[in-house]
């Protein structure tokens, strides 16, 4: 196929399509560009295709004006009704933000005729075949976000200035008290647990913390995390036993957690998506990081909140750790984190402009 990097030309009506199907991080980091794409051109019709477990959220988006689901469960058989609601829409451009041989089979099922996706040296099984505009090469070290924003530099758009991430509205709507009448204002919320393995932090480490932080500041402490993380936070809040900890842990979904972190005065937790949707609605974040690098995933204006332990081999990016201990996770101390929460707390709205804001 035709492989171009030229400009792409924009009347300002077009039905463009989003795919974007894959980790909560890099769903949440792409919902700017809904944002920029309709500052510039308000009467383009946005549509994003994602898979079930992120569809709610989707639907919060405040620039994103349909969703179209893959049934992943479905396998293979979900692929004719799939295209058949692709082609329903008729649309005249694709971002392929997945850049993997799914996202760019889906492209290609569109029939949009101009297909944007990633560099052939920046896409992955053999993705890139499937789409004839490609935008520039991208160093891969460097912030994803600004990777997606490449994609709007290519339809001519300007992406200077704060982000917007169209969940504003959804982190207004519920209040927290809902899920807990006893939940103290104000408070942080503790996200426990990741889908890596390597990312996770130790009970300990987790006790540690929350006891410093309810001896420290006069503060609510909220836990979070999915089902697999509430016996480890059921043992944290007993250890703990104070009214001031409530444990949320596999009691929220992703609206619902959006709406807790933006009603938060801080963050904490490893690298996973809840920081980034925390950093969508304004919520400093500290991250701990372990397998990963700040450089390259850190959340939205919260890079210097990153707590990175001083071990060789962090930012290996493995998803299981050949030592009996993760070393970069271990090494992680609950006065670390408490040094970052301090500069968090000091101006929680105010975040300055960081390294990944676009310029």
């Amino acid at each position: 196929m035709t492989s171009t990097r030229q400009r792409i030309e924009l009347q300002g009506r077009e039905s463009l399509l989003i795919i974007l199907m894959g980790s909560l991080g890099d769903l949440v980091r792409g919902f700017c560009l809904p944002g920029l794409i309709k500052r510039r051109y308000p009467a383009i019709r946005i549509t994003w295709l994602v898979e079930p477990r992120w569809k709610a959220l989707v639907e919060h988006h405040e620039r994103i004006d349909n969703v179209l689901v893959f049934d992943r469960p479905k396998g293979l058989k979900a692929l004719p009704g799939l295209q058949r609601a692709l082609r329903r829409q008729a649309f005249d451009i694709t971002l392929d933000l997945q850049r993997h041989f799914k996202s760019g089979l889906f492209s290609l099922l569109s029939g949009s005729p101009r297909r944007v996706g990633f560099h052939p040296r920046n896409a992955k099984e053999f993705n890139w075949i499937f789409n004839n505009t490609h935008i520039p090469f991208f160093a891969e070290r460097q912030s994803k976000l600004r990777h997606y924003l490449q994609f709007a530099a290519a339809m001519g758009i300007e992406t200077a200035g704060p982000l917007n991430f169209g969940l504003d509205a959804l982190a207004r709507t519920t209040a927290p008290e809902c899920w807990s009448p006893g939940l103290k204002r104000p408070y942080i919320v503790v996200v426990m647990g990741s889908s890596w393995e390597t990312k996770n932090w130790h009970a300990d480490g987790y006790q540690q913390l929350l006891a410093r932080i309810l001896a420290r500041f006069p503060l609510g402490v909220v836990l979070t995390g999915d089902h697999s993380q509430q016996p480890t936070a059921r043992r944290i809040s007993a250890a703990c036993d104070t009214h001031r900890l409530v444990d949320l842990t596999g009691r929220t979904n992703l609206p619902e957690l959006t709406a807790l972190l933006g009603q938060a005065v801080a963050g904490i937790g490893p690298d996973s998506g809840p920081g980034h949707l925390a950093a969508a609605v304004g919520t400093p974040y500290v991250t701990l990081f372990g397998p990963t690098s700040p450089g390259r995933v850190a959340p939205y204006r919260c890079e210097d909140l990153a707590v990175v332990a001083d071990i060789a081999c962090a930012g290996c990016y493995r998803k299981r750790c050949p030592m009996p201990v993760c070393t970069c996770m271990a090494a992680i101390t609950p006065a670390m984190v408490i040094d970052k929460l301090t500069v968090a707390l000091q101006a929680p709205r105010a975040r300055p402009a960081g390294p990944n804001d676009p310029v």
